[in-house]
């Protein structure tokens, strides 16, 4: 059973990152995941009247950290991030790599190691809320960029956050969408579901709107980097025999490529 449900904001920075506070109103804390920049996090705290407890970070890249000890500094708030780059970030408390846990509120917290944008990339789960949050590893109808690890290690990242229970809401770290939907277009024109979606995506855009946060479900009905499994897409890109990774690996390569 779910526990009382958290409350979230959706923070956007920079040109087209996102940052997200999440709240505990009975026990009154706050986690933010990433820190893209100072005076929208600020904004959004005096906005929400949240006080900060928790800063989780997903990985080093200076689009997820530029804040970081600026905010750390005006709120004292705790800071838990990958152990891999703990000393490259700075400022963390709780250096945590993939199978760790800690506490928040009366939720658990669980680290997922997903290797491939960066090596020292932490995804984080909160299996009772049903929420994740997976930075630059899995993106509404999209992944990240692989630049550090391998794209077979990416695709067991992203492979591994398909497993995650399907209704689970999950925020990314930037607003890609639309992009991104019309490149699994080139991969599965004819997916039904997709096409739905992206004409929604491109109605919220034209309003302005975002498109995160997403659901697993969407995802793997959708997201064809995360449907390199699936029997159609491989069929459609003539690699029935293949490896899941190969297909993941000749798709990641195309949109690197378009």
């Amino acid at each position: 059973m779910a526990n009382q449900p958290l409350e979230t904001k959706l923070i956007p920075c920079r040109s087209d990152n996102y940052a997200v506070l999440v709240h505990d109103k009975e026990a009154n804390l706050t986690f933010l995941v990433d820190v893209p920049e100072a005076p929208a996090i600020r904004q959004a705290l005096k906005e929400t009247g949240w006080s900060l407890s928790h800063i989780l970070i997903t990985h080093h890249h200076y689009d997820h950290v530029e804040g970081l000890a600026a905010i750390k500094a005006e709120t004292g708030a705790k800071v838990y991030g990958p152990a891999d780059s703990a000393s490259k970030i700075g400022s963390i408390d709780e250096p945590l790599s993939d199978g760790d846990s800690f506490a928040f509120g009366d939720q658990k917290v669980y680290v997922l190691g997903t290797p491939g944008h960066t090596l020292d990339h932490i995804c984080y789960w909160l299996p009772n809320a049903e929420l994740a949050f997976t930075g630059d590893t899995l993106f509404a109808m999209g992944c990240g960029r692989v630049f550090e690890g391998s794209l077979k290690d990416m695709w067991f990242s992203v492979d591994k956050l398909a497993k995650l229970p399907p209704e689970t809401t999950f925020f990314c770290g930037h607003e890609y969408t639309e992009a991104n939907g019309n490149f699994c277009l080139t991969i599965e024109p004819e997916n039904e579901l997709l096409l739905q979606r992206v004409e929604e995506v491109k109605n919220l855009r034209a309003q302005g709107l975002p498109t995160v946060p997403s659901t697993i479900l969407d995802e793997l009905t959708t997201n064809s980097f995360l449907r390199a499994n699936n029997s159609d897409v491989k069929a459609s890109l003539g690699m029935t025999d293949a490896e899941d990774w190969e297909v993941f690996a000749e798709i990641r390569t195309r949109k690197d490529n378009a």
